[in-house]
């Protein structure tokens, strides 16, 4: 039975945490990827230290590690609990304002330092459970960080709670913090051995009951239009404008099908984040992602086949077309150890939750972490409208979130 007279201490971290600027930065070649990531996370290994976690640490890379041992007889497989520090490079996280909105009575969410700035209830259909809740958001100027901030606090409010509540039974956990997740290279210098754990669970999820074992496959592609500059004054029929070029090349790409905002549910997309461009070179930046990793492969082609195309209509102009892997659909893996998602389906409904099974239009850590051995589905963390000023969360699925990590920990215990 769950303490009903503990005094959670999630939203007290939270609002602690988010004050931290902790953006990380895609076009860094460092890692971390910004240095003041490191400065949360230090500071959440001596927190976790000075709760008694006498391993807890930082390492050169920016992880936090720490174990709460076991207090039980039986050998239970250990698991761990990760989140991640950083932010979205998205939308500002310096001087974050938190504002806790009491007892939500329904309606939109105005933030009160940008009049643009409102939460519709219209779009926001989970605001419709939260009647009586208290809402956490930003002041509009920034974005608030539960993303995934909210998973760290949640996992520090869990493990205080199994230091103070010795009775109840668990194997040995691990505690995890990770940097650079926002920038796909949240694992990239992670030491699993040093872990040590063989299951995990990432708290990164939005609504409650969410348990998520499946994840889009994602590559990157970089397309580079190389033009041809001369003085505009004596361009004629010398100059290859890669500007251009690229425009072109984006303007031919299809109009109702294939982009982020034409589809949903399980279809994939190619999608363009970023257009770097001078007349001299043009470099256009894209994500491609499906839940069948096949289909990878032919939006690459597609991609290529449209942009020779394009350089062709423009003669002179040299292409370049470059792949890089970033993550595979974690349930490749996942249901070859049904387990770790059924405890926490079990976890949920045993709190009177109705688990919400479906498929991340996006990654996680745990994508990575499963391929490297570390079997790891995504549970919710409560966090809503992320990478962007409207982000929100209350404060009671945060604290339900909380009770869902003890309660998976103690059906581990109770299974083996």
């Amino acid at each position: 039975m769950f303490d009903d007279k503990y005094k959670f201490t999630c939203a007290e971290k939270f609002l602690k945490y988010v004050k931290y600027d902790t953006q990380s930065d895609e076009d860094a070649a460092c890692f971390p990827s910004t240095a003041k990531q490191k400065i949360l996370s230090a500071d959440l290994a001596k927190e976790l230290k000075g709760m008694g976690l006498k391993d807890a640490h930082m390492d050169a890379n920016g992880y936090v590690m720490a174990t709460l041992p076991s207090n039980t007889e039986k050998k239970v497989p250990v698991i761990a609990f990760i989140a991640h520090v950083d932010t979205s490079p998205a939308v500002s996280g310096e001087n974050v304002k938190p504002i806790i909105h009491k007892n939500y009575r329904g309606g939109d969410i105005k933030l009160p330092n940008d009049p643009h700035q409102v939460i519709k209830a219209s779009e926001n259909p989970d605001l419709q459970n939260m009647i009586g809740y208290d809402i956490i958001t930003t002041d509009g100027t920034t974005l608030l960080g539960a993303d995934n901030k909210a998973g760290v606090a949640e996992i520090m409010d869990a493990t205080n709670y199994f230091l103070a509540h010795p009775e109840v039974k668990h194997g040995e956990i691990k505690i995890c913090f990770t940097p650079d997740e926002e920038v796909g290279r949240g694992t990239e210098k992670i030491n699993l051995p040093a872990l040590g754990a063989n299951y995990g669970y990432t708290v990164d999820g939005s609504s409650k009951g969410e348990v998520e074992s499946e994840t889009f496959s994602a590559d990157g592609v970089v397309i580079k239009f190389h033009g041809k500059n001369i003085h505009p004054g004596y361009a004629k029929g010398k100059m290859i404008n890669a500007v251009r070029v690229a425009a072109d090349f984006l303007e031919s790409l299809p109009k109702d099908r294939l982009s982020p905002e034409t589809t949903d549910k399980r279809e994939g997309y190619v999608h363009c984040t970023n257009v770097n461009s001078n007349e001299e070179l043009a470099i256009l930046k894209f994500i491609i992602r499906d839940f069948e990793t096949p289909k990878l492969k032919e939006y690459e082609d597609f991609l290529k086949e449209l942009a020779e195309k394009t350089a062709k209509k423009y003669p002179g102009t040299r292409l370049e077309f470059e792949v890089t892997e970033q993550y595979r659909n974690m349930i490749e893996i996942l249901d070859k150890n049904p387990q770790v998602v059924d405890y926490a389906i079990q976890a949920m409904k045993n709190l009177k939750i109705e688990p919400i099974l479906s498929p991340i239009r996006g990654g996680t850590d745990g994508s990575r972490l499963s391929f490297m051995g570390l079997p790891t589905p995504n549970i919710f963390a409560g966090e809503h409208s992320f990478h962007s000023k409207l982000e929100w969360i209350s404060i009671q699925d945060m604290e339900m979130a909380v009770r869902v990590i003890i309660e998976i920990a103690k059906i581990w215990e109770a299974k083996h």
